[in-house]
């Protein structure tokens, strides 16, 4: 899974949620990484994409595209 696969990235109180382009919905949740678990809101926002995943510079926190699917 790459960059183009995904349409749509949101936010909940616990967890960030992408959609993908076929319509698949995944989620990461913030209690799994302390660094966005302890993060405002606005930090969590602050990210960028790479072509396989999220990155956070503020916080120094990675995740890939694929983990937000992987079955739990």
């Amino acid at each position: 899974m790459n960059k183009s696969d995904i349409a749509r990235v949101w936010f909940t109180p616990e967890r960030i949620w992408v959609e993908t382009s076929d319509g698949r919905r995944g989620y990461e949740l913030y209690a799994d990484y302390p660094r966005l678990n302890s993060a405002t809101q606005k930090q969590r926002e602050s990210y960028e994409m790479s072509y396989f995943g999220f990155h956070w510079p503020e916080l120094d926190e990675d995740l890939s595209y694929d983990g937000f699917f992987l079955v739990r």
